[in-house]
């Protein structure tokens, strides 16, 4: 899609999802908080930037998400500042790097995938599925390889009656994880075949 785009539009469209990210960080929009689910919603922008824009922008926009993320650990995340109060560059590794990577393989996902559909409907749905889906599984990946054998995670894991790093990841995912990504994969698909009708009227026109 980013092909029948001008610059104009390609970075309007960067700053208005980067915009949006910001904005959901900071407002109720981004973050159900409720007992002890956290369930985030940010990842929606990233995966509509997997499929309208270029991978190397859905990485930004992972980035930015990320960042934010690291901001929550400074208050606003009972979690995350206690994994910042452990160690904060690990704490920086977790937030940062699933979300960048989320980012840049949903946007080569969607690349691969829309040269053989033509309808792109396809390629909407799975990178709108696959991109929450990675960032789950990177952000847990990278949780367990930094902070598994701290004091904090282990008593987690005990609290959730975890046993082993398997247990540990699908009782700390749960509910969130299933949450985060049909949130994503409804709207996400939605938004992105909206923009991409809109963007064809707007080349047509042009």
């Amino acid at each position: 899609m980013e092909k029948s785009m001008s610059k104009t539009q390609h970075l309007t469209f960067l700053a208005v999802l980067s915009a949006i990210i910001i904005l959901m960080t900071f407002t109720p929009l981004g973050y159900l908080r409720t007992g002890g689910l956290e369930i985030t919603f940010i990842i929606l922008p990233v995966a509509i930037g997997a499929v309208i824009l270029k991978p190397v922008d859905s990485a930004i926009l992972g980035g930015i998400f990320g960042i934010t993320s690291f901001i929550q650990c400074f208050g606003m995340s009972a979690f995350g500042a206690t994994l910042l109060s452990i160690n904060w560059f690990l704490t920086l590794i977790v937030c940062l790097v699933p979300r960048v990577l989320a980012g840049w393989l949903g946007g080569l996902i969607f690349s691969a995938l829309s040269k053989i559909d033509k309808t792109k409907i396809v390629s909407y749905i799975v990178t709108c599925l696959a991109v929450p889906l990675m960032n789950t599984l990177f952000f847990m990946s990278a949780l367990v390889l930094c902070f598994f054998n701290t004091e904090f995670i282990q008593g987690v894991m005990s609290a959730l009656g975890a046993t082993n790093v398997l247990g540990f990841v699908v009782a700390f995912v749960g509910i969130n994880g299933v949450i985060e990504a049909a949130v994503c994969f409804v709207a996400g698909t939605a938004i992105s075949k909206a923009l991409a009708v809109a963007m064809k009227k707007l080349t047509v026109r042009a």
